[in-house]
């Protein structure tokens, strides 16, 4: 098994991200994938890389098995004012490829996600996570994190 190397998303890597994002019971009916890629993507990642700075990234960090990405999550460094200013890393879209489940690469991408976070300052490491994916919840639980606070969210 090749090793798991780590980078962060280029415009062309968007198919392969939505792929993913897709690959999923959730995403199957929140994303849309096909060829060409439809353009809210491309503006929605220009918008992340017009936030991002050195200090305060929000990017897409991708796993990679040789030349194919495996898996995905966006990390986002948020400056606050409460807990003291201490920064925070938000990360979303956490997403494994179907082939590649059970292998540890989302181990992988959230402990890299987290030693980047760690470098750039951050204390607290922050997601949300639907309610119905129990699975989920025990992996990150092994991981170390702690179910603290109750999310609520508002479409509109």
């Amino acid at each position: 098994m090749t090793d798991i190397t780590f980078r962060y998303a280029t415009h062309e890597d968007l198919p392969a991200i939505v792929a993913l994002l897709a690959d999923d019971e959730k995403g199957k009916t929140r994303e849309e994938l096909r060829d060409p890629l439809p353009d809210v993507y491309y503006a929605a990642f220009d918008a992340m890389e017009s936030q991002s700075t050195e200090a305060l990234p929000n990017k897409y960090l991708l796993a990679c098995r040789g030349d194919e990405i495996v898996g995905c999550l966006q990390l986002t460094l948020i400056a606050g004012l409460s807990r003291k200013g201490r920064l925070r890393a938000q990360i979303e879209g956490v997403r494994v490829s179907s082939k590649c489940r059970g292998q540890k690469v989302g181990e992988k991408l959230i402990t890299e996600s987290i030693s980047i976070s760690k470098l750039l300052g951050a204390s607290l490491v922050q997601f949300t996570t639907d309610k119905s994916r129990k699975d989920a919840h025990r992996f990150y639980e092994r991981l170390g994190f702690v179910a603290s606070h109750e999310g609520m969210k508002k479409e509109i």
